[in-house]
């Protein structure tokens, strides 16, 4: 999450327990499969299995579930142990990700690129979209986004700034993307220390 010189994090401090952040309701992830006769069961009912803190515990990352190929084995719940094993790291290459994060208020991420697509939605307040080009946009609940590889920001602003928002993204693989000749880079910015060490372990 951004910081400014001497200037203490806006919401530093906020995340106190884990997820969720104080002020949003647990959720629940149910997983099903089917039993010996073919029938749909729920297998589990969690929260999730991997959980992150993110800037100066102003914001908390929940990996709701993962998958490493496509099209995916689910034979042997092999799909299943796969994400229960390992935090994934940003995205996985042919795989998706399904990744909520929860911020404090006021809190606003770094400006970044991820070299995959992403589907954005706002589960519970409001957020400011804004692009390297300047351009901004406000997204609602239930509104959604489609970052195709580019460079973005996001701002929580639930409240004028004085609550908190939880965002929901599903992280899909991209071939490389080439504008007037030149391939794009991957730039997470502030955020990298939060996805390095996961990405050289994954990849």
């Amino acid at each position: 999450m951004a910081e400014q010189s001497s200037i203490p994090p806006v919401s530093a401090g906020y995340i106190t327990n884990g997820f969720p952040a104080p002020g949003l309701r647990q959720i629940n992830r149910h997983i099903t499969g089917h039993d010996t006769e073919g029938k749909s069961v729920f297998l589990s009912t969690d929260s999730g299995a991997h959980h992150r803190m993110m800037g100066e515990r102003q914001a908390i990352a929940n990996i709701l579930y993962s998958t490493q190929e496509t099209p995916v084995e689910l034979n042997g719940n092999v799909d299943i142990d796969k994400a229960k094993e390992a935090e994934p790291p940003l995205h996985y290459p042919n795989g998706s990700i399904v990744r909520m994060i929860d911020f404090g208020p006021g809190v606003e991420s770094p400006m970044h690129r991820a070299l995959s697509i992403d589907y954005g939605i706002v589960v519970e307040g409001v957020f400011e979209l804004q692009l390297d080009s300047g351009e901004k946009r406000v997204m609602r609940q239930g509104d959604f986004s489609i970052q195709r590889a580019t460079a973005h920001q996001w701002r929580n602003i639930t409240g004028g700034g004085t609550m908190p928002g939880r965002m929901m993204w599903i992280l899909l693989d991209c071939t490389d993307v080439v504008v007037n000749g030149n391939v794009l880079e991957e730039d997470l910015g502030e955020l990298a220390p939060f996805y390095k060490e996961r990405d050289g372990d994954n990849k």
